[in-house]
């Protein structure tokens, strides 16, 4: 997802560009001011929220959601073993006796 929201900003950074330098030809030197401050804008948006996505999968990485998962597995597979293996015992004493 990260990836992707990188390759979408680029794209509109890569097309807001392109549609820069063609009105920079026609545009007077004042309102190249503008463009230069609204292309700083964008660049400033886009760097807060790469930054704050950042923040937020180092903080899901923080929690170790990871690892619990796999305690949680290693743990419900030995219980359901455990019971299986006297439900199995269960049923053999009562087919053989």
């Amino acid at each position: 997802m990260n990836k992707l929201l990188v390759v979408t900003v680029l794209v509109a950074l890569l097309a807001v560009s392109a549609d820069s330098f063609r009105l920079r030809r026609q545009v007077e030197e004042e309102e190249e001011g503008t463009l230069t401050k609204i292309s700083g804008a964008v660049k400033s948006y886009y760097n807060s929220a790469v930054d704050t996505v950042n923040g937020y999968v180092d903080s899901i990485k923080d929690l170790k959601l990871e690892q619990k998962a796999k305690n949680l597995y290693t743990e419900t597979s030995t219980v359901v073993s455990t019971y299986a293996g006297i439900f199995q015992d269960q049923l053999y004493h009562f087919f053989h006796h």
